[in-house]
């Protein structure tokens, strides 16, 4: 009944949402209608002077009727206001603000361009009214300029997003190093991860110690970890929108760097100037290179054995921009990465010989194709063809040749998810008390699930040739939705529906998920903030807790496996003081439908007919406050966030049916992220982390048991835990820091950073062991870290 009820609560308020949009919508149009004062659109898009690029999220507001409005993901803003003579600001974040004088009779389109640096006093204090924290109804959201990300410390010289997104509050990583996101007790699957767009399955290099973002090839970085816009949809815990350059419509333009464990390139320029551009990143690991050298040597001792191994990463992103006419444009963006790690041997013997191959490689493949259209002043839309795929290969070969006689052996496992979509967005701005979203999409999955191929040969026949595990499913996704920006005075509302359908096989679902974000402004320029958002989520990644490998399984919701679901309230209160962004938000989320691993179960390792066999369903919980004081611009920029939270799961197949904590619930999480820059040559920053131990499953006595094998017995040990994550390892801390160093040239400007990771040399745990002590010969658990201090230097250049 409890679960009946719960539905009939989402359809009623899903309906009520969508009622409501209808009302305020007819309202605004009547509204209009009734007015005798004759009004005009100001619309266009905002761009960097010097590159072209689009400016997501700039700001173009007017004094005197203290009205604004924001750009859209595209750079496109509209403003329909009464006829009248005005001043413009323009602004966006570490450019200068800019302002027009207008004396508006009739509908106009108008293009900004804005240039880098630090705004006048006098412009800041015309352009103060620029879209603030307490001004915006979205809460739960980030921007992190991608000039700061750059600015922070990065291990072994690599600058990595999400890194820098594991030191926001709300979001944890995951082990020692690795690039997991954890929102607010959500799991890594249960996050919306688009590159321009499109969705990515593995976000992993090198088995998570970085994410496949190259922040050279990035111009925008968002995360929401709660009250969503109905816009988004399909996971349950957070959406990161990053989006990639545009590329240089004015002149060629380059930068490059050197770690201590990549190199990278990106190059960017116009193909007609002012009308089309194009932009190409790659990087690439070298430690084949750097183990090279002693492969070599150790191949010279030995003539009868040769080894050769494959250890490196690379990922490749690439965007071509093109001005059709003032109202359209085109692009197409592609993403490719691969990791690979393998080994091969060649040894040779008397009359014989044998050879050997083993190893794993992953690795995503997108591409988006996108239209925008300005319709006219008021009317925007998006319409966009993606695909993507993650692929995962594990396996070995070995071919044995002696007398003339040949046998070959080969095990490979497959497993990956592919996607074909189709979707259209459109944006409607009436006037700046409503905006008006809607839009739908079609995708197609096609999953495989895990399949392990084995073949034997010997003398030329093939003696074994099977397959066994999962076939390929195929699933259809549809969703559509509807949500309208509101403003009344000091009352701001975004409300919308978010309805979804999953079909798989002889199985549909269906959602209406309703969506409501609140804002009141009290007094002196305090907002209040409310948030509810339902989510449903279709797709699910069996993934055995511990460290984060790539053997993952992306799996669909089937007729036996329902859909994961969640809803989230939140209350928060933001206020900006002086340039320093504050806001306290807490929140609760309460999941449903959670897929695990039935304990003991792993179907890498498992011939079952079907992965549904090897897993359960339960609920989790999550609930705490965060606090965050950011500074996005100045001398000195940088955050501090507090987490206190707690997250539950419950599966009636896992730990006795009792609840447990989550294994990355973390009770207390503190970050301090600081960059400031001396002068024009010299700049340092720091970041120091502390958090509550990871939640690990530890056993609480051990015995002896004898189990009947044939005609006598065996003698085993077996270890008996009391509670699932009942114990915790250390509280984790790290303090990282940087110099970096500016020296320009004629032809080029270059950088010098000088970095260290774990400055003090704290040993975070990574795993646990058993062991003896040594005095007393007891068995005991041991902590073993990761990483040490790790000092390094990296060299960029532009050009």
């Amino acid at each position: 009944m409890l679960f009946n009820y719960s539905n009939y609560l989402n359809h009623l308020l899903g309906w009520l949402c969508l009622l409501s949009l209808l009302l305020c919508g007819s309202r605004s149009i009547l509204a209009q209608s009734g007015s005798s004062t004759q009004k005009f659109t100001i619309s266009g898009y905002v761009e960097d002077a010097a590159t072209g690029e689009k400016l997501i999220g700039a700001n173009v507001y007017i004094p005197s009727l203290d009205v604004g409005a924001s750009t859209n993901n595209y750079g496109f803003y509209s403003l329909t206001v009464p006829s009248d003579s005005m001043y413009l600001s323009v602004s966006y974040v570490g450019y200068q603000t800019s302002n027009f004088e207008l004396n508006l009779t009739k509908d106009v389109s108008l293009n900004f361009t804005l240039s880098e640096g630090t705004a006048l006093e006098t412009v800041e204090i015309i352009g103060e009214k620029a879209v603030k924290i307490e001004e915006k109804v979205q809460m739960s959201e980030v921007n992190v300029p991608i000039k700061q990300i750059q600015e922070f410390p990065a291990i072994l010289g690599e600058v990595d997003v999400l890194k820098t997104l594991q030191l926001l509050p709300g979001v944890q990583s995951g082990t020692e190093g690795t690039s997991g996101l954890y929102v607010r007790g959500g799991s890594p699957d249960q996050n919306l991860i688009l590159l321009d767009g499109v969705p990515m399955y593995n976000v992993s290099h090198l088995f998570g110690f970085f994410s496949v973002f190259n922040a050279d090839a990035i111009t925008n970085v968002s995360l929401i970890k709660g009250g969503y816009p109905a816009r988004y949809g399909g996971r349950l815990s957070s959406v990161l929108d990053i989006t990639l350059k545009e590329g240089n419509m004015k002149e060629f333009h380059g930068e490059g760097s050197i770690s201590a464990i990549a190199s990278k390139l990106t190059l960017e320029g116009p193909i007609i100037k002012d009308k089309a551009s194009f932009m190409i990143s790659a990087r690439r690991t070298y430690l084949d290179v750097l183990y090279a050298p002693f492969i070599a040597a150790a191949n010279a001792s030995d003539q009868d054995f040769d080894l050769s191994l494959q250890l490196y990463f690379y990922d490749l992103n690439g965007k071509v921009n093109y001005k059709i006419s003032d109202q359209d444009r085109l692009y197409f963006s592609v993403y490719n990465g691969k990791d690979r790690f393998g080994v091969k041997t060649d040894e040779t013997f008397d009359g014989g010989r044998i050879q050997g191959e083993a190893g794993l490689d992953w690795g995503n493949t997108i591409a988006a194709l996108r239209w925008n259209r300005v319709w006219n002043g008021k009317l925007f839309s998006n319409t966009t063809a993606t695909y993507s795929r993650y692929g995962f290969r594990l396996g070995a070969t070995s071919i044995y040749e002696e007398d003339g006689e040949r046998e070959a052996y080969a095990g490979i496992y497959n497993s990956g998810i592919r996607d074909w979509t189709l979707k259209t967005d459109w944006d409607y701005i009436i006037n700046p008390q409503h905006y008006i979203r809607a839009g739908a999409n079609v995708t197609m999955h096609q999953f495989t699930p895990g399949a392990t191929n084995f073949e034997i040969q010997e003398g030329g026949e093939d003696l074994l040739d099977t397959t066994l595990g999962t076939s390929q499913i195929y699933a259809t996704e549809y969703l559509a939705y509807v949500e309208d920006e509101m403003t009344f005075g000091k009352f701001k509302a975004n409300v919308g529906v978010h309805a979804s359908a999953f079909g798989v096989g002889s199985k549909t679902y269906y959602s209406v998920q309703p969506r409501i974000g609140l804002l009141y402004k009290l007094p002196k320029d305090v907002a209040l903030k409310a948030s509810y958002a339902q989510m449903q989520q279709y797709i699910n990644l069996l993934s055995n807790e511990g460290i984060g490998l790539p053997t993952d399984l992306w799996v669909p919701s089937t007729q036996n496996i329902a859909p994961q679901t969640s809803w989230q309230v939140a209350l928060g209160v933001a206020k900006t003081i002086k340039d320093v962004e504050f806001s306290v938000e807490g929140y609760y989320k309460s999941m449903d439908n959670l897929v695990s691993y039935r304990e003991g179960a792993n179907f890498l390792f498992s011939f079952e007919d079907s992965w549904e066999s090897q897993v359960t369903q339960g609920i989790g919980e999550s609930y705490g406050v965060e606090f965050f004081a950011q500074k996005k611009e100045g001398k000195t920029t940088g955050w501090i966030g507090y987490t206190l939270s707690w997250s539950n799961r419950q599966f009636d197949e896992i730990n006795g049916g009792r609840w447990y904590p989550f294994t990355y619930d973390r009770r207390h999480d503190i970050s301090i992220v600081v960059a400031h820059e001396f002068n024009e040559k010299w700049s340092i920053a720091a970041n120091w982390i502390y958090g509550t131990g990871r939640s690990i499953t530890l056993p609480v006595a051990k015995y002896s048991a004898l189990v009947p094998y044939f005609d006598g017995g065996w003698a085993y040990s077996v270890e008996r835990a009391e509670s699932k994550n009942a114990f915790r390892m250390s509280s984790y801390q790290r303090l990282d820091a940087s110099v970096k160093y500016y020296r320009p040239y004629k032809r080029f400007d270059s950088w010098w950073i000088f970095s260290v990771y774990n400055a003090y040399n704290h040993l975070n745990p990574f795993f646990i062991q058993t062991g003896y002590d040594d005095t007393t010969g007891k068995e005991v658990f041991r902590e073993y870290g990761l990483f040490p201090i790790i000092p390094s230097v990296a060299w960029k250049i532009k050009f």
